[in-house]
């Protein structure tokens, strides 16, 4: 499937460019919730040993061959950078940290990583399974992406570029909503797929329209690249579970 073979291409260059811009720049605004990594023993060293395999990962997913192997790189990975976020979900006094946004956008991640083990998979049943897992997984994740623009609906309508009309606020709005219903299409496994597409696309949109935007106008601001490479890498992930086969 070309539509398949994209994904694939988005999502591993995706988690290339997160992890390059990870390298390249070691502070809060880059690293976000994957800093509480610094702060183990060796903490620098394994940072840098954990992008450096998000890189080789995300490499080896663009070809065909090494797919599969990718995707156990990288679920490994997202696991290990879901796991990462939960001491501040923990410590957490802001509400949308306490419920888990940023552990959250990493398992949708993992999910995505899922979604290629079972596209590459060559057992029907197994296949299936894991096509389930990875629907039902992004329609939680789904749910955590609600919950937080209601949490922050004015900073979520902030970020649309005020040229498209009728306004920011009714995207930002309309987003929740769409959000909330791929959610419930996803985890009810009705029109699934197409739910899942639709969230790809609207994904893919905020790139385009809110992210490379900003990028342009301040390519200084390193929160820019990494808010950027994380709303592609979730694009891919979505992308991933969408175009699968079995659900």
């Amino acid at each position: 499937m070309k539509t398949w073979l994209y994904g694939r291409i988005v999502f591993g260059a995706s988690a290339g460019l997160f992890g390059f811009i990870a390298l390249m720049w070691h502070d809060a605004d880059t690293w976000q919730t994957l800093r509480q990594i610094w702060s183990l023993p060796f903490g620098a060293i394994i940072g840098a040993c954990l992008m450096i395999a998000q890189i080789a990962g995300g490499t080896a997913m663009q070809h065909p061959r090494s797919a599969r192997f990718a995707s156990i790189i990288l679920g490994l990975l997202y696991l290990l950078f879901s796991l990462a976020c939960v001491p501040s979900i923990i410590a957490a006094s802001d509400p949308f940290e306490r419920y888990g946004g940023s552990f959250f956008q990493q398992l949708s991640l993992l999910f995505g990583a899922v979604a290629l083990y079972a596209a590459t998979e060559a057992n029907p049943a197994r296949a299936l399974m894991l096509g389930k897992l990875a629907r039902i997984g992004l329609g939680i994740c789904a749910i955590s992406f609600m919950l937080s623009q209601i949490l922050f609906l004015r900073p979520t309508a902030s970020l649309v570029p005020k040229w498209i009309p009728p306004n920011q606020m009714f995207w930002a709005v309309l987003t929740t909503i769409a959000f909330a219903l791929s959610a419930i299409a996803m985890l009810l496994n009705r029109q699934a797929q197409l739910a899942a597409r639709l969230m790809t696309l609207m994904l893919a949109l905020f790139g385009v329209l809110v992210w490379i935007p900003r990028l342009m106008a301040h390519p200084e601001a390193h929160g820019n690249w990494s808010e950027f490479a994380l709303t592609v890498l979730i694009t891919g992930a979505s992308w991933m579970v969408a175009d699968l086969r079995s659900f």
